[in-house]
């Protein structure tokens, strides 16, 4: 291969001479075709060119093809992340949909336990307060009891000391108050 740089470099400069005595010749007409100067540009493009593609245009293929291959795997990879992107998106969104029912669910528990604490406290103080009225009537009317009780004692009193007075003659006092109380029980009860 060494060998065929070298012949070709040789042409080259050999034809050099040559070459710059038509092109001196040339130089008066510049759009006529001359033989040789098309060869060599020829000769040339051939030899550019096959060592172009021998050493330049492979590497250079390679290199787009590598760049080509990692934009497809970009564009590849771009595409497998937003698939993934758009399955999570919607799974958090069912998340988030599930957790917005769990939340009503919970607020709807939250309700019905509080409307039914409520509910239990109103019964209670209801029959707490059914119970101070009942306990209040029972203290009323024994009280009521004793002061008619106390009345009857002291009307007894009044009733012996009056008749006392009245009679001017001092009876016994039990025997006194048994016919009082008998006739004031009797009173009562014809009054009921």
């Amino acid at each position: 291969m060494r060998a065929s740089f070298l012949s070709i470099a040789l042409l080259l400069a050999s034809a050099s001479p040559a070459f710059a005595a038509e092109e001196a010749a040339a130089k008066t007409d510049l759009l006529s075709p001359h033989g040789g100067l098309m060869v060599w540009t020829l000769l040339i493009f051939v030899v550019l060119f096959f060592i172009l593609s021998r050493y330049a245009f492979g590497p250079i293929t390679r290199a787009v093809e590598a760049r080509e291959q990692a934009l497809q795997d970009a564009i590849d990879q771009a595409r497998r992340d937003r698939e993934e992107a758009a399955r999570i998106l919607a799974e958090h969104r069912a998340q988030l949909e599930g957790a917005r029912g769990e939340a009503q669910k919970i607020i709807a528990e939250g309700r019905a336990v509080g409307e039914k604490l409520r509910t239990e406290m109103l019964e209670e103080t209801r029959t707490q307060q059914q119970d101070m009225l009942e306990r209040a009537r029972r203290e009323i009317a024994g009280e009521r009891d004793r002061a008619i009780a106390q009345i009857r004692e002291e009307a007894v009193d009044l009733a012996i000391a009056a008749a006392g007075k009245v009679i001017e003659k001092n009876l016994d006092d039990s025997v006194n108050r048994k016919l009082v109380e008998g006739y004031l029980a009797s009173a009562s009860v014809r009054g009921n």
